[in-house]
């Protein structure tokens, strides 16, 4: 019996090669989004930098996908400026994986993952509105897919990364075998807290040669996930080609004329909306018709929205980046081996929460999700934070934590979409939001937990999903309000429009 009823599967049989793109495209920026953490230590060696400096690509790579996310929303306008941006954008991606391993300086890295976290950026937009503009009230399934291959290309590739990595110190000084002891290992997850600087004592105690010679062979691994993700740009050539996107594949007479005239019919009617609606730009979601008629309602659901997934995506990534330091430390003390398993929990419970949350946002409403999700991810946070010293309550707690914050992105930017009348601009301020709130939840966390101890781990992972929670109920009481501003307003509307037919 199929999970889907049979409009939503003729959606997706009418859709499939395009919705199919937009899942590939996102498994790509998974094994992109996910390299950095294990193969850092082999970076270092390549680039012959130090700990301090080779963290900086990580912050490179969050602040331009977040500069990405905002700038994909300006390929929006036609299904054909959106799929060029993909290709180019996954074929960036399979690029800077091939050339990766010819960066031999931290400054070549860390522009090259400037410019693969652009792509990532872009990426992020436009699948996740395009699917909206294709499926609209029954995107919320369809997207829950697509987030469900973030979490799959996330699992991956450190899988790839793996067997390629240095059991040792991978630049070797001609008289000396210093650190040749070292657990790189426990070393590579303390680095994983991204766009942060390694503590002070980690610097200290771990000096490691910048000059000599390098053993690893790292660059194998980044020419396997270039190979893996090279399909993608070339699935999307194929897609648009065969629908004749490019000017050279339009070589049928009859097909050509009908197509001038669906331009024109197309332009035309993007002319009219352009005229009523008054978009503009990369921002076009702050023109609501003329100034008089622009809500404060409207302008606080775009607030409220981000706010929410400023706080959840934030919370994924201060998680991931930090839960292996806080076990190691005090009081938990785990082993480092032990510890090292909580971020591949983590990634597991989003992706099986995304996997059912398919079948769960066909069978009800993203406000129940949602909730559930939040008050579901306070509890656990609640319980870390009594049951701190407890290490299996820790393997529980990261895995209930990733199920229950696994389906909040893809809900909200169905619902976001819903309550704005699909206009697009929504998706933008959302995943641009997000990408924020990863940067700067993480920069704090990392800042906080090097002055204060690990514990604040907890405390502001607590704090911010309370937050989160009370931005949602906030977005749900002004969405109350919007709408009932926009009822009295349209049956004003009527009544003046009757009065007038009335007169004459």
């Amino acid at each position: 019996m199929m999970l889907l009823d049979e409009r939503v599967w003729g959606l997706f049989k009418c859709h499939w090669r395009h919705t199919l793109t937009y899942w590939s495209v996102f498994f790509s920026f998974g094994l992109c989004i996910a390299f950095l953490g294990p193969t850092i230590l082999d970076l270092r060696c390549q680039t012959q930098s130090s700990l301090q400096d080779i963290t900086w690509v990580f912050f490179a790579q969050q602040l331009f996908l977040m500069l990405g996310s905002a700038i994909g929303g300006l390929f929006k306008k036609t299904l054909c400026f959106s799929l060029s941006a993909l290709l180019i954008s996954s074929l960036v991606i399979s690029v800077v994986f091939s050339i990766i391993p010819l960066c031999h300086h931290v400054l070549m890295l860390a522009v090259a993952m400037a410019i693969s976290g652009t792509a990532m950026g872009v990426i992020d937009t436009i699948s996740n509105l395009q699917l909206v503009k294709l499926y609209q009230k029954d995107s919320a399934v369809f997207l829950q897919v697509l987030h469900f291959f973030i979490g799959l290309g996330a699992l991956v590739s450190p899988l790839v990364a793996d067997p390629f990595l240095a059991d040792g110190n991978c630049v070797l000084a001609a008289n000396t075998t210093a650190n040749s002891s070292i657990d790189l290992d426990h070393l590579r997850s303390v680095l994983a807290g991204k766009g942060t600087s390694p503590p002070h004592n980690i610097s200290e105690t771990y000096q490691f040669h910048t000059e000599g010679v390098v053993t690893t062979n790292v660059s194998y691994a980044f020419w396997i996930m270039a190979i893996i993700s090279l399909p993608v740009p070339i699935g999307i050539y194929v897609l648009m080609t065969s629908e004749r996107m490019f000017p050279w594949s339009r070589h049928s007479p009859r097909l050509l004329d009908k197509e001038n005239n669906s331009e024109k019919n197309q332009q035309e009617q993007n002319q009219q909306e352009q005229n009523q609606q008054g978009h503009k730009g990369l921002f076009d979601c702050c023109h609501y018709g003329n100034v008089k008629d622009r809500p404060v309602s409207y302008f606080l659901l775009y607030i409220l929205g981000g706010a929410v997934l400023f706080i959840t995506d934030g919370i994924i990534g201060s998680y991931t980046g930090f839960i292996y330091t806080y076990a190691v430390s005090p009081p938990l003390s785990l082993p480092h081996k032990t510890a090292g398993y909580l971020t591949s929990v983590f990634w597991a419970a989003v992706t099986a929460g995304r996997l059912a949350s398919i079948y769960l946002s066909y069978k009800y409403t993203q406000q129940r999700l949602i909730s559930i999700s939040l008050v579901g991810g306070i509890a656990v946070q609640g319980l870390l934070s009594i049951l701190y010293y407890s290490p299996v309550f820790i393997f529980i707690g990261t895995f209930l934590l990733g199920l229950f914050i696994s389906s909040v992105y893809p809900c909200m930017v169905a619902l976001m979409e819903d309550m704005l009348n699909y206009k697009g601009c929504a998706t933008t301020v959302l995943v641009t939001s997000a990408g924020t709130g990863e940067m700067v939840l993480q920069l704090f966390t990392g800042q906080l937990i090097h002055s204060e101890g690990s514990y604040s781990f907890l405390l502001v992972g607590l704090i911010s999903s309370c937050i989160g929670l009370t931005a949602f109920l906030g977005l749900l009481f002004i969405q109350h309000l919007h709408r009932n501003s926009q009822s009295a307003k349209d049956a004003c509307q009527e009544i003046e429009m009757t009065a007038n037919s009335s007169s004459t």
